[in-house]
């Protein structure tokens, strides 16, 4: 056999399986399990609407909640695809200093961290606070009693009033431990946690309702708790 038939074959034989695999992607239907999103620099975020009827909530009113909506939640959103399509084209431009690049991608995390964290705060309001009692039960499992739950997460948001942050109960997914979280911001989030129930302490979700008088909005946040979309995140 010729050299030269010899590496014909070679090559041949290394192309197959990927014109097989291109095939077969192109004939198979798309996994259910795929993500949606795949594209890490195209990706455009849709702001998803609120869950519940903002003239409904009990202690805070529907001007806070559309405005907390309108201007924090989906300004964020708009942020995070900005930042996204500024990623790309400073990212394909080799002339682009790695400290503007690197000052790209932490208002990347910031501002996805105010997206999903918003989406879940809202995602949990819209209900009437009473905790059903196998949710008592499984955050009395971890806490001792279901008020000595309460009171640390009430304290943590008293401790967050006049300032910014973030109250969450999470469940660290590594460490198998539903906690309460103090998060400074939008990027503290804590490592590999989900987040169960959540609590916006930054000032714009109060104060236009309740002033200064954050433990007043506290008590307005716990009774508007969706529990029924509490659990479903601690299954």
């Amino acid at each position: 056999m010729s050299q030269f038939t010899r590496r014909s074959l070679i090559e041949a034989a290394a192309v197959a399986p990927l014109l097989a695999a291109t095939v077969s992607q192109a004939a198979d239907p798309p996994s259910k399990e795929a993500p949606m999103n795949s594209n890490a620099y195209g990706f455009q975020h849709t702001p998803v609407p609120l869950p519940f009827d903002a003239k409904g909530l009990h202690g805070i009113s529907e001007k806070l909640i559309q405005s907390h909506w309108e201007n924090n939640y989906v300004g964020a959103s708009k942020a995070l695809n900005t930042v996204r399509g500024r990623l790309s084209q400073a990212l394909s431009d080799s002339n682009t200093p790695p400290y503007v690049y690197t000052g790209l991608k932490r208002e990347q995390s910031i501002r996805t961290g105010s997206v999903v964290l918003h989406e879940f705060y809202f995602g949990n309001l819209g209900g009437d606070g009473k905790a059903p009692a196998d949710m008592r039960t499984r955050i009395s499992q971890s806490f001792g009693t279901y008020d000595a739950w309460e009171s640390e997460f009430r304290k943590i948001g008293q401790g967050l009033g006049g300032g910014s942050g973030w109250v969450v109960l999470g469940f660290n997914e590594h460490l198998k431990l539903l906690e309460n979280y103090w998060l400074a911001d939008h990027a503290t989030n804590p490592a590999f946690t989900k987040p169960i129930l959540v609590m916006d302490m930054y000032e714009h979700a109060y104060q236009m309702d309740y002033g200064a008088a954050a433990a007043k909005y506290i008590d307005a946040f716990f009774a508007n708790i969706q529990w029924d979309a509490v659990a479903k995140r601690l299954v």
